[in-house]
């Protein structure tokens, strides 16, 4: 079954399936290539003027487009982590090196004899290996192109892959050309001259195979992507440029010797201008989502001043008919508690005690509302100091031993950590009251990737069954005359936590304590 390209590869244009509009248009470019070749192979060996700009033009201009889109799929592998791009890249890399040597070693360009040592054959030879390696580097990147993206394997690791391909390539593209040169007697001649030796017919052939192979496989590993339909445009305009200039003419400085430059010099364009309309598109996309993201940060920003107006409403309307119970109720209790039996002083009691219980609660609501709208300021945190702090504040009056270990630092929101602390500890402390011997033990530990701390204490402790309601608002595993509270203390904290990219649990047996953890993650 051929793979899911849309699963594998949905973010680049490069690597999403051709439409039937790719494949139109690359078709009518094949096809206007073919009509100029068919009208130019008349006149291939037709003698033209020896322009010996013409050389240094093409192939620097041939150079720094294979530069770039060897640079441009190497940027790819940062996102796409695929071996057959970066084996791609490699191939346009190698065609750069190599026609760079080809440059320096023409005849006449630039010395007599050409540089680098070169000799007559020098030249032919560098363009055949030139024009033989590049299919090969193409078939190779068919091959692998569906295998899946080997994300975990790369990561952290691309920039070494990269550097070991033009390493790698550069190595080889200088063999070649030192075979070519110093070694061009291990060689047979196919020049002589600037007119082509028998054995030229040979060796060109076995090249322009080379490049008819690349086509087939590509054409025949489907699903193609938009990237697979323009190299095989680029691999019909290799064949053009093989066969008019090296094949169907009759040497250097003849119309085919030109025009099959020409065609080279298009198929080096054609994968580039592909890029380059992706990397116009992804950018045009960067600049909507950006945009997007600011709209919908001004409409965020609108509604949380308002949920804060009406956050404040609300806890102002709450808190009115509050004070007015407690008030009342202490007024009578100050005038009238005299009078009253016990059963009525125990009833202004229940009132006044609930009073305050319902203003924690809107307090405790009020602040775990606010968590998921308020960004967390990340400072350097020693967090030995802060559970030292939180404990002298929380344990004050309290006969509790209270232990605190060692912490590693963090990189946090102290105020937000610190309500993390205020709550844990607390609730260690509500949890082992009741005991003759409390104990709570603070500790941490530093890990690889994240820091985790914990509190422990000796108290009620709770059945790991009920583990996953710990969390929660207003969950609570013990009854409210026993353990008073609001129950929100708890799911406070994993909030923060969260918010920090950390995480949460909890053990715990009955009877026998409870230990809460949560991790943070180490500062990049």
């Amino acid at each position: 079954m051929a793979p899911d390209l849309n699963h594998e590869r949905p973010e680049f244009l490069s690597t999403v399936p051709a439409t039937r509009g790719d494949r139109r248009l690359a078709l009518a470019v094949v096809l206007l290539s073919l009509i100029i070749f068919i009208a130019a192979v008349p006149f291939a060996k037709l003698p033209l003027a020896q322009v010996w700009g013409f050389i240094p033009i093409y192939e620097s201009a041939l150079v720094i487009n294979d530069v770039i889109t060897a640079v441009l799929l190497f940027g790819l592998l940062g996102f796409a982590r695929s071996r057959a791009l970066l084996v791609l890249a490699g191939g346009y890399l190698f065609t750069a090196f190599l026609a760079t040597a080809h440059a320096l070693t023409f005849p006449g360009l630039f010395a007599q004899g050409g540089l680098l040592g070169a000799g007559p054959q020098s030249t032919a030879w560098l363009y055949m290996f030139w024009h033989g390696g590049f299919p090969l580097f193409v078939i190779a990147y068919a091959l692998l192109k569906d295998e899946p993206r080997e994300i975990h394997a790369w990561r952290g690791r691309f920039g070494i892959a990269i550097l070991s391909c033009v390493v790698a390539v550069l190595v080889v593209a200088c063999g070649f050309t030192l075979l070519a040169t110093a070694g061009q007697t291990l060689l047979p001649a196919i020049m002589q001259g600037n007119h082509y030796t028998t054995a030229m017919s040979i060796v060109v052939s076995g090249v322009w195979a080379a490049s008819l192979a690349a086509l087939i496989v590509l054409w025949r590993k489907r699903p193609h992507t938009v990237l697979d339909v323009w190299l095989m445009v680029v691999m019909c305009a290799w064949l053009f440029d093989i066969a008019l200039s090296a094949v169907l003419n009759a040497g250097r400085f003849d119309l085919g010797f030109y025009a099959g430059r020409l065609y080279g010099l298009l198929a080096a364009s054609f994968v580039l201008m592909v890029l380059l309309v992706e990397h116009g598109m992804l950018y045009g996309r960067l600049v909507g989502e950006h945009r997007r993201v600011q709209q919908k940060t001004t409409e965020l920003m609108a509604a949380n001043k308002e949920l804060d107006t009406f956050s404040y409403s609300v806890s102002h309307d709450l808190r009115a008919p509050l004070r007015a119970m407690d008030g009342y109720a202490r007024m009578l209790e100050e005038d009238f508690g005299a009078k009253l039996d016990d059963e009525g002083r125990r009833l202004l009691g229940v009132i006044r005690s609930s009073s305050l219980h319902m203003g924690q609660l809107i307090d405790d609501l009020l602040a775990f509302s606010k968590l998921g709208r308020q960004e967390p300021a990340k400072r350097p945190v020693d967090m030995a100091a802060l559970a030292q702090e939180v404990v002298q504040e929380v344990a004050r009056g309290v006969s509790a031993k209270i232990e605190v270990h060692p912490l590693p630092p963090a990189e946090a929101d102290r105020s937000l950590l610190r309500q993390v602390w205020i709550n844990l500890v607390g609730n260690a402390l509500k949890y082992s009251g009741k005991r003759a011997d409390p104990r709570i033990e603070i500790g941490g530990r530093e890990g690889l990737q994240e820091n985790v701390y914990w509190v422990r204490d000796n108290g009620a402790g709770f059945d790991m069954r009920y583990v996953d309601k710990l969390f929660g608002v207003f969950q609570r595993l013990h009854r409210a005359e026993e353990f008073p509270g609001t129950g929100v203390g708890l799911a406070i904290v994993q909030r923060v936590v969260a918010r920090h990219g950390g995480r949460v649990w909890a053990e715990g047996r009955p009877g026998e304590g409870a230990c809460f953890h949560f991790s943070l993650p180490k500062a990049s």
